[in-house]
């Protein structure tokens, strides 16, 4: 056998990405290096895997997905050696693919990969993004082996484990003549154009509470991106509710929004790690959940405010000194 599982690595990230830089981008090795691994199986196997786009990546050849089908078996079946050796011993290793809500991915998973990774080295984490619909879709597949995502709604098998309750809130521009309420309620926002997160289930949620309160509000616009939200917001579009708590109170236009409480009994949003129930999970894997329980409560999310300290700093304002 003249070829390594390494290169089959890269051929794998190459087929799925369909171009050379973003499998660079994916595995932290050069493009050159690709490159090579991909002519390599090409020359072993006598075959040609990929058609080559000048300036618009790759598309596999009808040879390269048979090949895709298989290499992937070959590089998981790899892979699980490593988490027969972590079972077997003490060592914590091997490579976890985790999901996470598109909204929370750029807050939370930093911190919280980074840190797993520097307390177990012989580990990776490779993160993949997207909407709750389709996250729990991949860990059904058994796709992802983790997602860090919301309690919308949970497919038969999946269990999750919440870890942080994330009530709504309001953001408006700092220009904006709600902006000097510490506090406002449904009913104050059907006057003012929402620029909702036009994301599957997310949206839902959010219409869900002015409905649950017999209010329509009044959609200026949708996106699916939350950057774009608070970008809109800051520049005067109009308003939007939200449960993620960026530290930030500045948009990516350099404007700045104010984080306003929505007043009333709302159902929050519970930030939790999703997993397949039925699922014999690997000390990889369940190393990765105590990890989570650390590092995500109340009192502390990575990249976001905590509900918890909001709570005692409201309460010390709102309470007069004896």
């Amino acid at each position: 056998m003249r070829f390594t599982f390494r290169q089959l690595e890269y051929f794998v990230a190459a087929g799925e990405t369909g171009s050379i830089t973003l499998a660079s981008e994916r595995l932290h090795i050069s493009q050159p290096s690709i490159s090579t691994a991909i002519s390599h199986l090409e020359r072993e196997f006598d075959v040609q895997l990929f058609i080559r786009h000048h300036a618009q990546g790759l598309s596999l050849t009808a040879a390269g997905r048979a090949f895709l089908v298989e290499a992937k078996r070959l590089v998981q079946q790899a892979e699980a050696l490593y988490a027969v050796v972590s079972e077997t011993s003490a060592q914590v290793r091997g490579r976890l693919i985790v999901g996470c809500f598109s909204t929370l991915a750029p807050l939370v998973m930093p911190e919280l990969a980074h840190a797993f990774t520097e307390g177990f080295p012989a580990t990776q984490i490779q993160q993949l993004e997207g909407d709750h619909g389709s996250l729990i879709a991949s860990l059904s597949r058994a796709e992802i082996d983790a997602a860090i995502t919301y309690d919308l709604a949970l497919a038969p098998g999946i269990a999750f484990e919440p870890l942080a309750s994330l009530p709504a809130h309001v953001w408006v521009a700092d220009s904006h003549p709600l902006a000097g309420h510490t506090a406002v309620a449904l009913s104050d926002l059907t006057d003012w154009p929402l620029i909702l997160l036009d994301l599957p289930l997310s949206r839902e949620y959010f219409l869900g509470l002015f409905a649950a309160e017999g209010l329509t509000p009044v959609i200026g616009q949708r996106t699916t991106y939350q950057e774009v939200v608070r970008t809109m917001v800051a520049n005067g579009y109009g308003y939007t509710l939200a449960n993620v708590r960026p530290r930030s109170d500045v948009a990516l236009d350099g404007k700045r929004i104010v984080r306003l409480r929505l007043a009333g009994e709302h159902r929050p949003m519970r930030l939790g790690i999703a997993t397949l129930a039925a699922y014999r999970k690997p000390r990889l894997l369940t190393a990765f959940e105590q990890h989570c329980r650390a590092y995500i409560s109340d009192s502390y999310i990575p990249g976001m405010a905590a509900p918890a300290t909001e709570k005692r700093t409201r309460r010390g304002q709102e309470t007069p000194p004896s």
